[in-house]
């Protein structure tokens, strides 16, 4: 492979885009050894590392909406991105300009060794966006930095930073079994891979079988680990578009806290954040007003997102992320005569198990699925024959997400809901379709 000239934002994009094609994800020692080649600059920054199998990005959201309104700088790591690739580097709630996309990746690629590259590290996809997160991150030197991993936890690029003020674990999940196993335990024992020697830990309290794992991890490193389970919150409302319910805390005791989305599972993500934030501050610098004003003003894109009156985009594309999205439908019992789902899924998830909770839920009066524009795409005539296996759904195929969403919308009847779930891609186009056109 030879060096290029790159001289654009737009050839930087693609350059980053074409790297499955010639490279791989790397051992942790290579990533390390690049990120000490950059000059470490995730050592000027207080970590906030965030793993999981679903809930990661809502949960960095809300820890960062508390932190900000607590007056404190933020960068945040997220993926993947749904529309603009600048969405995965956050500062101070903006977004990296193009200028210093661009300006950050040429830092990144004249520090590949170009004379032994054949022999030599080229980062991953994944890997290379880090490497600009971390170098951007280092120049803004936010008060903390929030990351969350891509795959896993314990080989996951994020976890070559060298120390955390703090680690996060939201719900495990069977997803990505190829990769991370497929036992919850042995998820749990990848994602336990972000605890580190003196840094709290605070974990979603997913099943005893994964709790174990937690347990046994945090005993050996001498941490103490946080649990969190829905027994720390209860439910009081849902009215106007938001929900309103309690939490039981360490520093605050009860505290009352709104969130703005119909999202009935965001209450678990905001409990868990809340919990990560006393970890982390001790009730030293962060009062209970923050925390709940921090939360009601988290915003987090793609989770059961208003993105035209009542058009709801969901980026649920897994097993347990669909148990989740079903039972926030369920729940929300505002006037509505009917309601309609989009649906596409990507060829990795268990798309079998997930059409058969959709199509048992009886909640949909008719479902379209489409094609995505990934080649991971699952074709529509393949979701269509699973969906065949319940007479009582009404399925029609489209050819493109536009095709559906138009169609849903020009024949929608009074009254009727409609809900966009299955994949991120599902989310990420919808929501570039809304942005350019009026439906």
């Amino acid at each position: 492979m030879k060096k290029r000239t790159i001289k654009t934002f737009e050839e930087a994009e693609a350059y980053i885009n074409e790297t499955p094609r010639f490279t791989t994800k790397h051992a942790m020692e290579d990533t390390r050894a690049f990120l000490h080649r950059l000059g470490d600059p995730d050592r000027k920054m207080k970590m906030i590392h965030v793993a999981g199998t679903n809930g990661k990005g809502s949960v960095c959201a809300y820890l960062r909406s508390i932190l900000e309104t607590a007056g404190y700088s933020v960068a945040v790591f997220t993926s993947p991105h749904l529309v603009d690739i600048r969405e995965r580097f956050m500062v101070s709630g903006e977004l990296i300009s193009r200028e210093d996309f661009f300006r950050i990746f040429l830092k990144v690629y004249e520090a590949l060794d170009w004379v032994a590259l054949e022999k030599t590290y080229h980062p991953s996809y994944f890997e290379y966006l880090f490497f600009m997160a971390m170098l951007y991150f280092g120049e803004k030197n936010p008060d903390f930095c929030i990351l969350e991993t891509g795959l896993g936890g314990r080989l996951d690029a994020t976890n070559a930073i060298s120390q955390k003020a703090l680690a996060v674990i939201t719900r495990i999940g069977l997803d990505h079994v190829e990769y991370l196993g497929d036992t919850l335990a042995r998820i749990a024992g990848e994602k336990a891979g972000i605890m580190a020697a003196d840094t709290p830990a605070v974990i979603w309290d997913t099943c005893p079988e994964t709790t174990a794992v937690f347990q046994e991890k945090a005993a050996g490193l001498g941490i103490c680990a946080h649990f969190v389970s829905k027994k720390d919150y209860s439910f009081g409302k849902i009215m106007n578009k938001t929900i309103d319910f309690s939490l039981r805390t360490g520093y605050y005791g009860y505290i009352s806290l709104t969130l703005r989305t119909i999202a009935a599972y965001q209450m678990e993500n905001a409990a868990l954040a809340v919990r990560a934030i006393e970890a982390l501050d001790r009730g030293r610098t962060i009062t209970a007003e923050q925390v709940q004003a921090g939360v009601e003003a988290c915003f987090w894109a793609g989770r059961m997102e208003e993105v035209l009156p009542e058009v709801y985009v969901d980026g649920a594309h897994n097993e347990d992320g669909i148990r989740a999205f079903l039972e926030t439908v369920a729940q929300d019992n505002r006037d509505c005569t009917c309601r309609s789902l989009l649906f596409g899924m990507v060829k990795d998830k268990d798309c079998e198990s997930i059409v058969g909770r959709l199509a048992e839920s009886g909640l949909f009066d008719r479902i379209a699925v489409t094609s995505l524009r990934t080649e991971r795409g699952v074709p529509p005539k393949a979701l269509e024959q699973l969906f065949s296996r319940y007479p009582h759904c009404t399925v029609r195929l489209y050819g493109s997400v536009r095709e559906a969403l138009t169609s849903l919308l020009s024949d929608r009847q009074p009254g009727e809901r409609i809900y966009a779930a299955g994949s991120l891609y599902l989310a990420g186009e919808i929501k570039e379709l809304v942005s350019h056109d009026k439906f």
